[in-house]
């Protein structure tokens, strides 16, 4: 089985670490050539950190990076791969457009990992919208056991079954949801993440005890405010505007999210967010 990864950010890398994990030949579609080429050495030290760690076998650590390709450009992908899976921010006219120029290499399943825009709209810009559904996975993909399979309107079965099964193939479970705005995880993960915000905004208490408290009340293994640090919170910005256009305020971000953004701190990524990060 061949797979192709489009966007080697967060998310990207990690599903891409997935695959090739599970000893598919995966290739990444990165146009940003610094971040290209440091994501195979990236993978590589993150194999052998889950080697060290029991986490994954030694043997295949070492192959991991064997297994990894990255291009700069859609184009330059394989035809008749069996998965591409796009993965770039939640812009549905990028979205859009990688995922037409993705179906023209003739993949068998076309997936988009969005965590809040409609497969249905997405699916209006290809010519073969049956072997295309949403493949929602969860940050650190190599963490988390789950994969959210969205089915559109037009997502024919065996395109269904065929994502439960490359779920399988990488250890991980899969539910199937219908296309509605959110899906199912979106809705409950971001209406909890942003009325943690609201709390911080009140004073309610501190971020480090309002996590505390999801983590040790309610067995979450990471609160809602570091792991908004993790996704980016211009990634939970952006998803607060599209649903609230859908939903209404509940879904509104709240004002300290808008300012952060704003102020260029956007997390893990940047180094600032609601906490602190060192590199």
């Amino acid at each position: 089985m061949s797979v192709a990864v489009i966007g080697g950010g967060t998310m990207g890398r990690g599903i891409a670490y997935v695959f090739a994990a599970a000893g598919l030949p995966t290739t990444v579609v990165e146009p940003d050539e610094g971040r290209g080429s440091a994501l195979i050495g990236e993978l590589a030290a993150r194999a052998r950190t889950g080697a060290e760690r029991g986490k994954l076998d030694a043997a295949v650590a070492a192959r991991l990076p064997d297994l990894l390709d990255v291009v700069p450009d859609v184009g330059d992908l394989s035809t008749g791969l069996d998965l591409v899976v796009e993965s770039v921010p939640e812009l549905p006219e990028l979205k859009a457009e990688v995922l037409t120029a993705a179906e023209a290499r003739g993949p068998r399943l076309l997936a988009s990992n969005t965590s809040s825009i409609s497969i249905d709209s997405l699916a209006t810009h290809l010519a073969r919208p049956h072997a295309f559904l949403g493949m929602h996975f969860f940050n650190p993909v190599w963490s988390l056991p789950l994969v959210e399979v969205v089915r559109g309107r037009a997502s024919d079965e065996r395109a269904i079954i065929a994502a439960q099964d490359h779920a399988t193939t990488i250890g991980k479970e899969s539910i199937v949801v219908r296309d509605v705005p959110g899906f199912a995880t979106s809705r409950l993960d971001n209406i909890a993440a942003f009325e943690a915000m609201r709390m911080v905004e009140e004073e309610v208490a501190t971020a480090e005890d309002i996590d505390k408290a999801a983590v040790l009340a309610y067995g979450h293994p990471i609160g809602p405010l570091r792991l908004s640090d993790v996704v980016g919170l211009d990634v939970r910005l952006d998803i607060a505007r599209h649903l609230s256009g859908v939903y209404g305020e509940r879904y509104a971000a709240p004002a300290i999210l808008e300012r952060l953004v704003a102020q260029g701190h956007l997390g893990r990524k940047s180094g600032q967010g609601f906490y602190r990060w060192a590199d």
